[in-house]
């Protein structure tokens, strides 16, 4: 690991004066899950670590009867474990306790969740030069794809973004404030994330001198839901995870205001526009719930180890669907 100076300030105003306009040679550190890995495979090697675990303000939950705001600071458990989340929000709640094990729960943060680099094995390998390197191609597109994106168009890079609770949060309407050397400024997190092209290019939209201060997610009482797609229930990356979200649904009422977030599946968060079309109005039964989940698939365009994904995407938004709903989970039998 290279040799890098450490700081440690008590306020967010302190620590983004401590960034620069460029990214690469400063670096925030939180729970230290992603950039410790990085440092050590010298993906990542800042001159200059910022730690943000004496900012105090920077962690808690709040909730009241129409907000919940959760601090960039606040650990994976804390969420996963928190009353009024898993009553408001169990998708939320549900999707960080599947993060990990309990180490990481443990250590991880909201904004270390939602920042995180990328777990593409050709970006985590120090010695190839992927295109979010300065390199001249992606190694995935005609590479080990298996884990990589179904949905590709257009995108120079098929990395998948790596994010669980973003879906979650997404699906439930989520925005986040964040914090720059010109003040602060908000926006929805559905518009967050980026797909990355370049070496110059991160998987969010935050500046290099930007930090995440805090998220917050509207409190309206719709049911939802979070599924993911493993291949272990212990400590794995999702294959595919679906988030949905909806008003109404159980007890003969229609579900409105759909949404129906894919993860895993893109360089971003994958809105499913087709699914939440096909169940906006309607019940949600069995068969309705399998339409959504085929309509969610549309338009994916798989690469050579990977299609099997379109039929994860399928049953994932299936079952988030009837779990949101309160319906009998057959597939646990």
């Amino acid at each position: 690991m290279k040799n890098f100076t450490y700081f440690r300030p008590t306020t967010a105003e302190q620590a983004v004066a401590l960034l620069e306009n460029r990214w690469g040679n400063t670096e925030l550190l939180a729970g230290g899950t992603d950039l410790h890995d990085l440092q050590k495979e010298y993906v990542a090697q800042p001159s200059r670590v910022v730690s943000v675990t004496g900012i105090g303000a920077l962690a808690g939950i709040r909730v009241d009867e129409k907000q919940a705001t959760i601090g960039a600071g606040t650990k994976l458990a804390a969420i996963a474990e928190h009353a009024d989340l898993r009553r408001h929000f169990p998708s939320l709640c549900e999707a960080a306790s599947d993060i990990g094990g309990p180490q990481i729960r443990n250590m991880g943060t909201l904004g270390g969740n939602l920042c995180q680099r990328n777990r593409c094995w050709y970006f985590r390998d120090e010695h190839t030069p992927c295109l979010l390197k300065g390199g001249q191609r992606c190694y995935a597109l005609d590479g080990e794809n298996k884990y990589h994106a179904i949905f590709t168009q257009g995108r120079q890079c098929v990395i998948v973004n790596p994010s669980t609770l973003a879906p979650a949060l997404i699906a439930l309407g989520a925005g986040v404030n964040i914090l720059g050397p010109k003040g602060r400024r908000s926006t929805d997190l559905a518009k967050f994330f980026f797909s990355p092209a370049n070496a110059n290019d991160r998987e969010h939209t935050l500046a290099a001198n930007e930090m995440v201060l805090e998220v917050t997610i509207p409190v309206r009482n719709w049911a939802n839901a979070s599924y993911e797609v493993r291949q272990k229930l212990s400590y794995d990356w999702p294959l595919v995870q679906a988030a949905v979200a909806f008003q109404g649904g159980r007890n003969g009422a229609k579900a409105t205001g759909v949404r129906i977030v894919l993860g895993h599946v893109a360089p971003t968060p994958h809105i499913a526009e087709a699914a939440m079309k096909a169940l906006e109005g309607r019940d949600i039964t069995d068969a309705n719930a399998t339409a959504a989940g085929r309509a969610a698939a549309e338009g994916a365009k798989p690469l050579s180890q990977n299609a099997y994904k379109i039929r994860l995407v399928e049953v994932a938004v299936k079952r988030a669907l009837l779990m949101a709903a309160g319906m009998k989970r057959y597939w646990e039998m």
